[in-house]
Parts: structure tokens; sequence; C-alpha cells
């Protein structure tokens, strides 16, 4: 809970959300209003690990000194991370594996620290402050280089026995398909995502080229490019191939999609509903979940990151 306005942090709260190529930090004031936000570019090859805690250190101090004192401080990471804040794995980030970095930066910073999946601080987020305001049963798919998730179950949010629930990414739907940066092949992520986009993509050509990024499919597509439109639709069928199995386990309300699909949603969400009712289980026996965008952006992971004192038991 946040603190009375004469305390120490007044009620501020620090979060950090790392992702592939930057670190967004933002610091929330009691009433969930942005006071400050930087960012600081993720740091990447030989001793990463170190340099990352190093960053993650400077981001920190600088937010508070902007800001002033805050009461907590969240960290976002992508990849398995445990419930003492261990990143046991991430595969979008070079070399970095079994990373005490909950320990690690409550040593530089001499405070309490939480750090939990970045998908699940956007869930937290979403759920609290977002689209999924007031649904108990709620399901989030980021859609960006990869896939990540998180669970809301029966008003609370699930993490799983070590903390890894919600990497639906990395479910296999083709055990002969293309090679994931986790060591398998045929994940999730690989035709779900901004990669699987440009996989999907590699037959086509926008202005006389075969694109290389997912913007510049779904910049096509909303420009009324068939081929464009059609690479769109295939990627909103594998969506719907992998949430059909998250429906049948978890039977949510609602399921939020987040990421960087943002300006393909209007014509990829009508899409995925189409090819839901083929894949999932008695369809004319059941309501389907809303399917809407989520509504925080790009900053929904450090905001979730923020509230995470707020969730560290639950």
């Amino acid at each position: 809970m946040t603190k009375p306005s004469g305390s120490v942090g007044a009620g501020r709260r620090l979060g950090v959300d790392v992702g592939g190529t930057k670190c967004l930090g933002v610091v929330i004031d009691a009433d969930h209003r942005r006071v400050a936000d930087l960012q600081c570019p993720t740091p990447r090859g030989v001793g990463s690990s170190d340099r990352l805690i190093a960053q993650l250190e400077a981001l920190v101090t600088s937010l508070i000194a902007a800001a002033g004192e805050v009461d907590s401080v969240g960290i976002g990471l992508p990849g398995l991370v445990t419930r003492d804040g261990v990143l046991r794995a991430a595969p979008n980030l070079d070399g970095i594996n079994d990373l005490p970095a909950q320990l690690l930066l409550e040593q530089r910073l001499g405070r309490p620290v939480h750090v939990d999946n970045d998908a699940t601080c956007a869930t937290i987020a979403e759920w609290q402050l977002g689209a999924g305001r007031g649904v108990d049963d709620l399901i989030l798919i980021t859609l960006g280089t990869g896939i990540g998730g998180g669970i809301v179950s029966g008003g609370a949010l699930h993490r799983g026995a070590h903390g890894f629930a919600g990497e639906f990414g990395h479910m296999t739907i083709d055990p002969d398909g293309p090679a994931c940066p986790c060591g398998r092949r045929g994940c999730w992520e690989r035709f779900a995502s901004g990669t699987g986009l440009v996989h999907l993509a590699s037959g086509i050509t926008i202005d006389g080229a075969t694109p290389t990024t997912g913007e510049q499919i779904v910049n096509a597509a909303s420009d009324g490019n068939g081929a464009a439109q059609s690479v769109i639709d295939e990627v909103a069928r594998w969506t719907a191939i992998g949430l059909a199995g998250l429906i049948n386990s978890f039977d949510p309300a609602m399921v939020l999609i987040g990421g960087g699909f943002g300006a393909a949603l209007p014509m990829f969400v009508p899409s995925v509903e189409r090819h839901l009712r083929d894949v999932i289980y008695q369809p004319d026996q059941r309501d389907l979940p809303v399917i809407k965008a989520a509504s925080l952006g790009a900053r929904a992971g450090s905001i979730g990151a923020a509230l995470l004192a707020d969730t560290a038991n639950r």
C-alpha cells in the first residue's frame, strides 16, 4: 500500500522495464501519475550481466534524483525470473543466465528491490490501471520480438510454483518449425510475433523489396497492400491457435493484446476472433473472451514494475 503523503517517499514508486534494446524507467505518484521517466540502452555482448546491473543502478539513482525519494523499486526482466529475483534464462539478452539480479541490486542500492518477469509486470499494470481494470480473470499476451504474457485468475495474479508462469511464447505448436533462440523449434513466438511476421513475409515484396521489419508489413497492410494483409491474417491464425490452448486452459473473461502490434490491431483482432472459432473447443457452447488492445502502451512494463511491491505477496 502507498504511504501517507508526509512519509519519506510520499507514495512514489519506481519501476524499470528491461527490454532487448532499452531499459525504460518511470516513477509514479500515489495517484499513479507519472512524475519522471528515463531510458537507456540495454547492454549487449561480453560482460553484459555486470554492465546491466551497473546500468540499472545508475538508472534508478537518476530517477530518484529527478523525482525525489521513493517508497519502492521494482524491476521487470525478460525471461525466467524466480520468486527470489534470479534471472535463470533470457533468450533475447546476450549471455545473461543465472543472474541474481535482486540480490545484486539490493547490495548496490542499499534498499529492497522487487524483481519479476517483464510481461508479468505489464499484466499487473493493465489489470490494475489499464484495459483489464476490474476484470478478475484475464490473460495478457505481448506480441513483440517474442511473446510474453501473464495470467490473472480469480482476482489474483498467477505466478506459478517457481515464478515462471506466462511464458506462452515457448509453447511448441510445430515441432518441425523454425529454430527459436531458446534452443528448441516451433515455439509459438516464431509464428505469432514481430519475428514471426517477418518470417511469414519472406515470400512477398513491398516497394520492390522483401520486408525486414514488422513495422514495414503493418504499414503496408494499413495502406491496402493485399500481400501484407494476407501475412497479417496468417499471423492472426497462428495467434488464434496459441490462444485456443490458453483459453481452453484458463477460461478468461478477457484477452488483452499488447506489444508492438498497436497499429495492426484494428485489422488484427477481428482476424484472431474469426480464426479462434475454428480452433477453440466447443465454440458454440461457450462465450468467447473479449479480445482487445492493452491500453498502457510501451510504459506498461515499467508501470507494472513500479506496482510490484503491492503484489509481492499475492
